[in-house]
């Protein structure tokens, strides 16, 4: 068996380790990134990237269904050729992931080794029963896979991920899909565009990433209008029965037990860390709850059993904090710095929280979760809030888009923008005007005097932040208390 000895192991060449070996290398070349599974990151093989493409043919299909109402007919009905739209979505992703790959070959040979690794103790890592890595440092980027309650099992081989449905040759006839978070909303939607018959199941009443009751609400009934979503469903019981999949289930409203046969159960139920896999018994970390190591936010610094900090660091879907590729980079990079520039070891810069939810319409958040600021500022009054409509807002309407809510926070006394959720058109534009505008700390005054062009949507967010100013304009009472509260406390 080899024995190498290097300044910093990364496990995992996905976006989190890649990001994380370019940082690192710019403190040392002794520098070795490892992968057991295939290169080309999540992202690029089986989440943003093909999902976008599936979601392209779906609203390409849609649209061509509803062009009668600008006074546009199309003679005949929409053909969906399944095989031509799955060939698409696989040549388009594999030449994506021939990018990321063609960036990994540029790596050289000597820091690079194929292998799942696993520690066996602090500093010494075995790959496979192949090679022994004594390091001094470690980057734990070994990012995620699909999870699923032992319920769908029964499905077989009729069960599928999305890390699965790409590599459908067509599309099937119908699909159950379980989850209404991002990846089952995205993929639940698109199928359903593209002819699938579809049901979409939940538990708990989540809807995406939206916390805000208004505006979760509010979604979930204007989705409801063209395809079924039930957030809190009753599922007595999933079966095989030939090569479909037997669900039972109450029907929302009607509460009616139905029985149905689908071609797939697809589970979007969520992904969990690899870390499970890496033996971390034997790296001395603190672990929380999860069995996740325990980390600086800031550093990605891990801490040892004792608490003390250790010369591991953690990064991407591995860490489970936010589970998105620009975080992942971010993290990476942040990782990857410090592990080559330990034992000095600085805070890295974070961004505002961005999330976006590419259905129609088109989902996103920005900043603190709303629980979180309902926490720190709602208990005590500070939290201000403004909504607006998208339903009679002018360019919405020209554009037959206009459906949707979004909710602005801000903090009374200092009149700081905190953040928003939004469920409308174009909402992946209107949230980064808005992280933007959260990550320069900007007050809504300061947004009211940015420039507003007209006709667009983004008067809807004028709206919002007019409606929003209106409700910091607080008697002396209020703004008292406030004060004496403190900013973000």
């Amino acid at each position: 068996m080899e024995t190498r000895h290097v300044d910093v192991a990364i496990i995992g060449a996905g976006s989190a380790g890649l990001g994380a070996y370019r940082a690192a290398r710019a403190h040392t070349d002794s520098v070795l990134l490892i992968e057991g599974g295939p290169y080309g990151t999540t992202c690029a093989r089986v989440g943003c990237m093909p999902s976008k493409l599936l979601i392209a043919a779906a609203e390409a299909a849609h649209q061509a269904r509803h062009t009668a109402p600008f006074g546009i007919n199309v003679t005949g009905e929409v053909q969906v050729d399944g095989r031509a739209v799955m060939d698409r979505v696989r040549r388009e992703r594999d030449r994506f992931v021939g990018l990321v790959i063609e960036s990994i070959d540029g790596i050289p040979d000597t820091d690079r080794l194929r292998g799942h690794a696993r520690f066996v103790a602090p500093d010494t890592l075995q790959v496979d029963d192949h090679t022994r890595v004594i390091a001094r440092r470690v980057i734990i980027a070994s990012g995620s896979r699909p999870k699923y309650p032992g319920l769908f099992e029964a499905a077989g081989d009729r069960l599928v991920t999305s890390d699965d449905l790409f590599e459908w040759e067509t599309l099937p006839e119908s699909v159950a899909v379980f989850g209404p978070g991002v990846i089952g909303l995205e993929l639940g939607q698109a199928l359903h565009r593209l002819g699938v018959r579809m049901r979409l199941f939940g538990v708990g009443g989540a809807l995406g990433p939206l916390q805000d009751a208004a505006v979760r609400d509010y979604a979930e009934r204007t989705l409801n209008e063209s395809l079924y979503v039930d957030t809190d469903a009753t599922v007595e019981g999933v079966d095989r029965d030939g090569d479909q999949v037997v669900v039972t289930f109450i029907e929302r409203n009607t509460g009616q037990r139905l029985i149905e046969r689908f071609d797939y159960l697809l589970a979007a139920t969520g992904r969990r860390p690899n870390t499970d896999r890496l033996a971390l018994e034997h790296a001395g970390l603190l672990l929380d709850s999860r069995g996740i190591p325990r980390f600086n936010h800031y550093t990605m610094q891990c801490r040892t059993s004792d608490g003390e900090p250790a010369p591991v660091f953690i990064a991407g879907d591995a860490d489970q904090e936010l589970p998105l590729l620009h975080e992942a980079s971010d993290e990476g990079r942040i990782a990857g710095d410090n592990a080559g520039r330990f034992p000095e070891v600085r805070v890295g810069h974070r961004r505002a929280p961005l999330s976006i939810v590419f259905s129609d319409p088109q989902m996103a958040t920005v900043g603190p979760s709303y629980a979180e600021l309902e926490t720190r500022h709602g208990g005590c009054d500070c939290l201000a809030t403004g909504e607006v409509s998208f339903e009679n807002q002018g360019r919405s309407r020209v554009m037959r888009a206009n459906r949707g809510l979004m909710r602005l926070y801000a903090e009374h006394g200092s009149g700081l923008f905190l953040g928003a959720e939004i469920f409308g058109p174009r909402a992946e534009h209107l949230a980064h005007l808005l992280a933007w505008s959260l990550q320069q700390r900007l007050t809504v005054s300061q947004m009211l005097d940015m420039p507003f062009y007209h006709p667009v949507v983004e008067e809807g967010l004028r709206t919002g932040l007019r409606n929003l100013n209106a409700d910091l304009q607080l008697g002396p009472a209020i703004l008292e208390h406030c004060m004496e509260c403190g900013p973000g406390d």
